[in-house]
């Protein structure tokens, strides 16, 4: 499927890991690598999960931008969440309904050990359709 890979003003260059925030096939899909709650230069932004959560929905937010998409376009999240508790369930869904309100896409949620980075402690990618 021939496709177009972007990494946007405003997210941490990614290729020196092997990756690219986002690629758009010719037709409707759009898919948006893990974001963690960093700066432009990839540092994390604090170690509170709060914190990382939400700027890591601004980041993707910013990814969706620049495919022309916004986040009403998103049809999947995938969220990796370390030390998975019912506390911080309550940060991700706060989020989730501040952004997506009563119609949330569809999510698959998963507890892990550790992720890509020391420190990270929540990572989503997307799904999105034009």
């Amino acid at each position: 499927m021939p496709h177009t890979l972007t990494n946007p003003d405003g997210l941490p260059d990614p290729t020196g890991y092997g990756y690219s925030h986002v690629a758009a096939t010719t037709g409707e899909l759009v898919f948006v690598a893990g974001q963690y709650g960093c700066d432009t230069d990839g540092r994390l932004v604090s170690d509170d999960f709060a914190a990382q959560v939400a700027r890591a929905y601004d980041n993707l937010g910013v990814a969706l931008r620049a495919a022309g998409l916004d986040y009403r376009h998103v049809a999947r999240l995938g969220t990796y969440v370390v030390d998975h508790d019912p506390d911080r369930l309550a940060v991700l869904r706060d989020h989730v309904v501040r952004i997506w309100g009563d119609r949330p896409p569809a999510q698959t949620l998963i507890g892990v050990a550790a992720l890509a980075l020391p420190g990270m402690l929540f990572e989503v990618d997307a799904v999105a359709a034009r």
